[in-house]
């Protein structure tokens, strides 16, 4: 089949007449006939690489009402009411569209729930809807991100409110509506529903006849922030009664009045009001959970919105009524609570255009994910880039309390400078069209202490694209401060001085603060707004929900996607599009978004019901023992090694180890391809290359600004000299090492073309600096120090929670822990010859301990645990380590171990320690008995 340059097969304004379907036998996309059927797509099991068919899990009932709509439609909308008569047909006439024609899957989700209400009774037999288990009805559309709910919302309460004004004894219509928000940015965003909003919907979008917008203002419409239906349980009114707010005489009449008063707090002026509609947006968090439930993988957070959101819906209905609740959300998927990586889809959706329809009607931006790149391919065949948080040299080191000025991952840098790179090419190409608003770069990473290390290596220019790293224009996200503000109301950031610099002005209070990064985040990309020309965004977990900036181009993402309800979420907020333009084959235009590490693809399910899932291994309960506290071991937590350093650096090149670096180890280009289906359309691809750093960029630069970064991590202590001196002595350490033989490039094409080496070295530039460094420090620390935890100093076995392990395990008097769990017979004679030895006090398996050893290998950043601690009879630790054989690798981690126990034993507040390895079990008494002597 002929190659094409974009997914786009199907008009915005009509029912999809073909989709895009993967052929497994020929692992290739056709165009087939005909409207995607309305499911999900889920991967099978064991499969590697995008070879994956998945398996089509149907939503049967939107698959059945859909013809049912349709064919009503054709038939001219039989049984409904004058008023929606007129609606309908005014929706659809041309001549009043011209401007603000509906998109065919708005009208498909409002004449879906028209259907449900008006059509007649016979139409809808079969139809059975099952809902959530509540006493009110509820009704879901299915909807993608950047599809247009709110307009689908303000053609709901048009309808709901023309027809109730009109026929006011019609039971089927209300004239009040209450409308439920995630948050304080979609909670303003939604403000446009409301008709005396200067920009409202009706008149903006023409949906309602300018005859008609005096009877749709006698509607009463309130909107509120989940947090608003939170309701005063006893605990809240006795503390309440105690400082004087409640006099005690009133407890009783508050108590047998508190529906009314709950439903007068949350309704203000429709507290009278019977028989109101909801409107839920983003409904996915609006999910019932069961009195009982524990839900494994949900924060205990979810938990409460989902219980404050449902149960003061409930209260509402029981004192008000709701007639109808309607919800709308891209995901409406809710916890499960079988695995942590399933999600149970709503059972009252009834209508669906999913992420796959909008793609291929163009209403969003197109993703594409990296597919293949020209370095190792890993076991799964999928570069290394697709999910960079499992690669192994970036998952340990960006899970770690880290300053901000230790170096990134050299592989993360990597990813930074390709897709850098491209963001670079993307705003050329927008200012050349004249464009003066830049597109944006958004990083969900995993933790605190990542996004803040990425921050530093934007501002420190260690990505180097200078365009990307300007500092007031990122913005990083402090999750804590943003969740606080959304869920407050709107607060006055204005004060009488020029307010300009708002971010540095001392008269903003904390809350003020916090209201204006909402505001910048919730205005990035507009025109005359705080966020308008910001171009690189850095958050931790997710984006606020409604977070409509439509200038993102590009997502880096830094953690752990569990679920593909995850992955939908995180891309969902760089899909909407710029423009809305249709070209001359009726289509609009491709528009793209370019995504690093977001694994958006299939998830490994289990069979259906209908196969009984095997038996579970028998399990064995582990957790300290009371009668054992004898034998509780504690130990520093100790979480990075800092040195104080020799005036002057030296440093013996005859002992200086050889480093190679694999060229096809790092990524100088890569393919993406455009995401359908779950799967990537090689028919739909771009490229990413290096082909101009090499002239650009003097390797000296590159060593100049790591070298910055050495001193900035490593200088905490006082350094015997000035930074200028450190840097040009470190600077020309790493350039003799550099241009000597002690780096090894594989592969002759690499090591003699002097532009290829000049690219890896500045790919690698962390990993050699980091391999000399260790090297320098070896020989020029003069003394060791400890760097705590500050929030837990100390661990000890006491710490350690109960858990479940079907590994072989032993009952150990010597050990605080219950049992001891074995991982090879090796570890079990070890731990038998410790329990009976003479020598031992105590010991412990360093198992869910937390007791870990950080170390550098060939400068990625690793994590290491120790097998055992053992407390000798004289009150000394001793730290040892099992190994069969010996390599180069494990040889670093005991120099890491090494340091940790000196700069321990140095600091002396944590008695004596001592660290070994056994190559043997029979080397155990002489290993024991030197450390006691």
């Amino acid at each position: 089949m002929k190659n094409i340059d974009k997914l786009i097969i199907n008009s915005p304004y009509q029912e999809p007449a073909q989709h895009w379907d993967y052929e497994r036998e020929t692992r290739n996309f056709l165009i087939k006939k005909g409207r995607r059927p309305a499911g999900y797509v889920i991967a099978t099991p064991n499969t590697k690489g995008f070879d994956d068919a998945g398996v089509f899990v149907e939503i049967e009932l939107v698959n059945k009402i859909r013809p049912r709509v349709k064919a009503w439609r054709e038939a001219g909308y039989t049984g409904v009411t004058g008023i929606t008569k007129r609606l309908l047909a005014h929706w659809q006439d041309e001549t009043e569209r011209e401007n603000n024609k509906f998109f065919f899957c708005q009208l498909e989700a409002i004449e879906t729930l028209i259907w449900l209400n008006e059509a007649p009774a016979a139409d809808k037999v079969g139809i059975d809807i099952q809902g959530d288990g509540g006493a009110f009805t509820r009704w879901c559309n299915k909807m993608a991100t950047g599809t247009g709910k709110t307009i689908i919302m303000a053609m709901i309460l048009a309808w709901q409110f023309l027809n109730k004004i009109t026929y006011p004894n019609d039971s089927r219509f209300s004239k009040n509506a209450l409308i439920i928000a995630p948050n304080l940015t979609v909670n303003s965003r939604l403000q446009v529903l409301l008709p005396a909003h200067e920009q409202n919907y009706y008149q903006a979008f023409n949906i309602v006849p300018t005859d008609l917008m005096d009877k749709l203002r006698q509607g009463k419409i309130i909107i509120h922030n989940w947090h608003k239906l939170a309701w005063d349980n006893q605990e809240k009114i006795d503390a309440k009664v105690q400082k004087g707010q409640l006099r005690s005489v009133d407890k009783r009449q508050r108590m047998e009045l508190s529906g009314t008063a709950y439903a007068k707090e949350v309704l203000r002026d429709m507290a009278t009001a019977k028989n109101i509609i909801v409107i839920n947006d983003e409904a996915h968090h609006a999910w019932r959970v069961p009195a009982e439930s524990k839900i494994k993988g949900v924060k205990k957070e979810d938990i409460e919105e989902s219980t404050i959101w449902v149960g003061g819906l409930d209260r509402i209905h029981a004192t008000r009524g709701i007639l109808h609740c309607f919800d709308l959300s891209a995901t409406p998927f809710a916890p499960s609570g079988k695995k942590t990586d399933e999600e149970a889809l709503f059972s009252w959706i009834v209508s669906d255009f999913g992420l796959n329809d909008a793609i291929e009607s163009g209403l969003v931006k197109t993703p594409r994910v990296v597919v293949r790149d020209n370095s190792i391919v890993t076991d799964d065949l999928k570069s290394r880039l697709y999910h960079i948080y499992r690669d192994s040299e970036v998952k340990d080191d960006i899970n770690r309390k880290a300053e901000p000025s230790e170096p990134l991952p050299d592989l993360l840098i990597n990813a930074y400078f390709l897709l850098g790179l491209d963001w670079l090419e993307t705003k050329k190409a927008w200012q050349l069209q004249g464009h003066k608003i830049p597109p944006v770069m958004i990083t969900v990473a995993n933790r605190t202490e990542t996004s803040a290390r990425i921050k530093y290596a934007f501002e420190h220019q260690q990505i180097h694209i200078p365009e990307l790293c300007e500092s007031e224009k990122l913005l990083q996200i402090d999750s804590k401060i943003l969740e606080q503000a959304e869920a407050e109301s709107e607060v006055d950031v204005s004060t009488d001085d020029n307010t300009e610099d708002l971010e540095n002005t001392p008269k903003l209070s904390k809350k003020q603060q916090a209201e204006l990064l909402r505001l910048t985040v919730d205005t990035v990309g507009k025109a005359g707004q705080p966020g308008e020309q910001i171009q690189n965004v850095l958050s931790v977990g997710m984006l606020s929900e409604g977070w409509d900036a439509k200038t993102v181009t590009h997502i880096m993402g830094l953690r752990a996607f569990s679920s593909q309800l995850l992955c939908e979420q995180v891309i969902g907020r760089g899909l909407r599009r710029v423009s809305y333009e249709v070209g001359s084959d009726g289509l609009f235009e491709a528009e793209y978004v370019n995504i690093f590490g977001v694994p958006f693809t299939f998830l490994p399910h289990e069979g259906g019901d209908d196969v009984a899932p095997p038996p579970p291994l028998p399990k064995t309960k582990i957790e300290p023992v009371a009668e054992k506290a004898r034998h509780e071991i504690s130990f520093p937590n100790v979480l990075r090694i800092d040195s104080v350093y020799k005036p002057k650096l030296t440093l013996d090149w005859d002992k200086v180890k050889t480093l190679e670096i694999d060229p096809y180890a790092s990524i100088t280009e890569l393919e993406l391809a455009a995401i359908i289906a779950g799967k990537p359309n090689d028919k739909v691809k771009a490229a990413i290359g290096l082909e101009k750093i090499t002239a650009e960029t003097r390797v000296q630069t590159i060593i100049f600004k790591v070298a910055s970064t050495i001193y900035n991590a490593e200088n905490r202590l006082d350094w015997k000299g000035s930074k200028e001196i450190f840097l040009a002595q470190l600077v020309r350490l790493v350039e003799q090492f550099i241009q000597s033989e002690k780096i090894q490039v594989k592969h002759d094409i690499f090591h003699s073309d002097d532009s290829k080496r000049k690219v890896l070295i500045m790919l690698n530039m962390n990993k050699i600096v980091q391999h000399i460094w260790t090297e320098i420090r070896a020989e020029n620390t003069e003394k060791l120090v400890p760097v705590f935890d500050k929030e837990m100093p100390m661990l000890s076995t006491a710490n350690v929670g109960t858990w479940w392990t079907s590994k072989p395990c032993e009952w150990l008097s010597k050990s605080h822990i219950s049992h001891c769990v074995y991982d090879s017979s090796w570890e079990a004679s070890e731990a038998y010859f410790l329990e009976k030895s003479e020598y031992v006090k105590s010991f412990v398996k360093n198992d869910h301990l937390g007791f870990v050893i950080f170390y550098n290998d060939q400068g990625v950043i690793r994590k290491y645990y120790p097998d055992f601690i053992i407390r000798l009879n004289n009150g000394e630790h001793l730290i040892l380590e099992v190994k069969g054989q010996d390599d180069q690798k494990n040889q670093t981690k005991r120099e890491f171990l090494k340091s940790w126990v000196n700069a321990v034993n140095e600091q002396g507040s944590f008695g004596r320690w001592h660290w070994d390895v056994s190559l043997s079990p029979s080397d155990l008494e002489m290993i024991l008995s030197k450390h006691l002597s």
